[in-house]
């Protein structure tokens, strides 16, 4: 199907993939509305905090751009690009989406789950550099790197299920702070359906849009090089983007900063995890990851988790303009 969307797009002149561009992001923007305000109208509904809402249901929904890569690369032979768009798409998340929403409006943080949710995340891409380690010579991870192996993609996979039933039990923890309002928008099953829906939508238009914006930067005579190290891993990571600012320009930043660690955290155990388990080899962690993106990845966490434990209320805009020049220093090393 991807191979047919390509040619669909190379075939046509430029003022066409401008307006298919615009039409993404009409789209992009229209299913991002309807999956945050669905979405918080099920938050309102069953009392569940709106960061564990983002947390699983939406981002279980905006991940899916990276599981289809990621995944498909490992089939395909390519395991060091799979698991680098789930580490990427870590870093792009914690340092440009936190960042760009801290700019665009409040981003309240409900410590009891933002601090447990931030350091299960952490703990996590702790966990995927020491499993990565090349523990026969550990001298030579800065020269021929590491792997993933498939036997941890499988224990990612289970630590996920852990996740998921963690999260719920952490939801019922929580203090409810929505208010009595009434809800006439049909049932529980309509609201899900129209979440499925906003997705949908979410998906589709940004795996559209990222063909046609790497087509148009093509024919404009962008070097492959700066397509290859920003497009990718931005490109899977537009949902979680639009997502975010679409929640925090409604007044919903809990959602946003919920979706963003949510999906760090799926990125690691299911996009790496399924991705090692589909290959008997693993994934290929080469000296890059060691060098540049493994550090990268750790040092905007320990920058975001920092902010949870000096900001107390809400993400500041200097804590955004750490963590989004962060993920410039890493974009600028990365070209």
């Amino acid at each position: 199907m991807e191979e047919l969307i390509v040619e669909f797009v190379q075939g046509l002149p430029m003022l066409a993939l401008l307006a298919i561009i615009a039409g993404c992001l009409f789209v992009l923007g229209k299913g991002a509305d309807v999956l945050v305000e669905e979405a918080v109208t099920l938050s309102l509904r069953h009392g569940i905090s709106k960061v564990i809402i983002g947390a699983t249901i939406v981002s279980l929904g905006t991940t899916l751009p990276e599981v289809t890569v990621s995944v498909m690369s490992a089939i395909d032979g390519k395991p060091d690009m799979a698991l680098g768009n789930a580490i990427g798409s870590v870093i792009c998340d914690t340092g440009l989406i936190l960042g760009i929403a801290t700019f665009v409006g409040k981003v309240p943080l409900d410590l009891f789950l933002v601090r447990r949710q931030g350091l299960f995340c952490l703990g996590l891409g702790i966990l995927v550099i020491v499993v990565c380690l090349p523990f026969g010579n550990l001298s030579s991870m800065f020269e021929t790197g590491g792997r993933l192996p498939q036997l941890a993609g499988f224990a990612f996979l289970g630590l996920l299920a852990l996740y998921l039933w963690i999260s719920t039990r952490w939801a019922k923890k929580t203090d409810s702070d929505f208010g009595v309002e009434s809800h006439e928008k049909g049932s529980t099953k309509v609201i899900l359906m129209k979440i499925c829906l906003g997705l949908a939508l979410v998906v589709v238009s940004s795996h559209f849009l990222i063909i046609t914006v790497e087509e148009t930067a093509i024919r404009a005579h962008v070097p492959q090089a700066i397509i290859a190290a920003t497009l990718v891993a931005f490109g899977t990571s537009l949902p979680e983007l639009v997502t975010a600012i679409t929640a925090v320009r409604k007044g919903h930043g809990e959602l946003a900063i919920g979706n963003v660690i949510g999906a760090d955290i799926l990125n690691i155990l299911l996009v790496a995890g399924a991705s090692a388990s589909v290959t008997p080899g693993g994934l290929t962690a080469s000296a890059n990851f060691f060098t540049l993106i493994f550090p990268a990845m750790i040092g905007l966490m320990l920058v975001f988790q920092t902010s949870t434990f000096i900001c107390n209320t809400r993400l500041t805009r200097i804590s955004g303009a750490f963590l989004l020049g962060g993920y410039l220093v890493y974009l600028a090393f990365s070209v």
